[in-house]
């Protein structure tokens, strides 16, 4: 039934529609999540006291104030504390920035001095490799890890770190478990490293040749081992990144016998491309007088860019990444590291 208009019942008033240039100006707060209502935003953008603290914490790390054992110490600091509010960002860019910063550090370093030290520590990545991968099989079966386990932690120590056990973790068709038991392994003898190589080489007297030698030798990552010779010195520093370099090519025929050992057919091998930037930059800096001036500033966002990297890595090493691993993978990592680390220190004293 239709109602004559005088009996329609009188529809309360409606405010007029805003102008839509009051509309673009009025924040929206309808889908904000409970805790973010009524908080204020920054371009739309609401950032967290751990997000805030994060980016206070990566400024620094610009900084000519932070060193590579500071800026892994700051972010360490982070991870056990409030947490790192980035981490799933980071994770992929961390790689990515140590590629760069290492290809960077190539611009300061010369051809001829390089395949000088490269030279003198073949012997010792040989001689290094091969018995680092056999003590971790004997040690491993001791401990009752999983062979997967023990294989990765022993190529990790053996080669260059995290880089190795990420090549060769899928060629072993390794599972998640065992990577990340390996990774954290030597991650935190990582760290160690880096906090006690530089005291221990200055009390022994040894030379910067003599330590960034050792570094290459004994010092997982990469990072950490640019980091610690960096600390120590300048000539330390070329002779650690180019022997280290040197020693990370070994990830392709190790890759391949595992390959073979563990009988896996038809896997790809990840090949470390970046290390071939290293040396075209090393070759310009040594062949091409007109990208001299060039260098040093290369060099020197290479540098930040380490530190950088370094404070991303500390803020991934969580307490819950820590505490995951167990004691028996920890057991095996520092049996390696110690044995590797002396012994190669004992050549080296020796040789002189």
């Amino acid at each position: 039934m239709v109602l004559p208009t005088s009996q329609i019942p009188p529809q309360p008033p409606t405010s007029a529609p805003a102008p839509p240039s009051a509309q673009l100006l009025a924040p929206d707060t309808t889908n904000r999540p409970p805790h973010q209502q009524g908080k204020q935003t920054v371009f739309a953008w609401a950032p967290t006291w751990r997000q805030v603290a994060f980016g206070v914490l990566l400024l620094f790390c610009l900084t000519p104030w932070a060193s590579p054992p500071v800026a892994l110490a700051l972010g360490l600091l982070l991870a056990q504390t409030v947490g790192n509010p980035f981490a799933s960002h980071i994770k992929s860019l961390t790689p990515k920035l140590l590629q760069f910063s290492v290809i960077g550090l190539g611009f300061g370093m010369n051809a001829h001095v390089a395949v000088q030290a490269g030279q003198q520590g073949l012997l010792f990545t040989v001689a290094s490799i091969g018995g680092t991968l056999l003590l971790g099989y004997f040690v491993g079966r001791w401990l009752g890890l999983s062979r997967h386990v023990v294989y990765l932690i022993s190529c990790g120590t053996a080669i260059c770190g995290g880089s190795a056990i990420a090549a060769v973790g899928p060629v072993l068709r390794a599972n998640d478990e065992a990577m990340s038991v390996s990774l954290a392994t030597v991650f935190v003898l990582n760290v160690i490293a880096l906090f006690t190589f530089p005291p221990i080489g200055h009390a022994l007297h040894l030379t910067q040749h003599q330590f960034g030698l050792w570094c290459a030798i004994a010092i997982h990552d990469t990072s950490s081992v640019v980091g610690a010779a960096a600390a120590y010195g300048n000539e330390a520093l070329q002779v650690a990144t180019t022997v280290k370099l040197a020693r990370a090519l070994w990830i392709i025929p190790v890759s391949v016998g595992s390959a073979l050992l563990f009988k896996q057919k038809g896997m790809k091998i990840k090949i470390p491309y970046f290390i071939l930037g290293f040396v075209g930059a090393m070759l310009v800096n040594t062949f091409v007088p007109a990208a001299k001036p060039l260098g040093p500033v290369l060099v020197g966002l290479a540098k930040i860019g380490l530190t950088v990297t370094l404070f991303f890595i500390g803020a991934a090493l969580s307490g819950r990444v820590l505490k995951s691993v167990g004691s028996r993978p920890y057991v095996l990592g520092v049996v390696l590291w110690i044995v590797v680390s002396a012994g190669s220190l004992y050549v080296i004293l020796r040789a002189g």
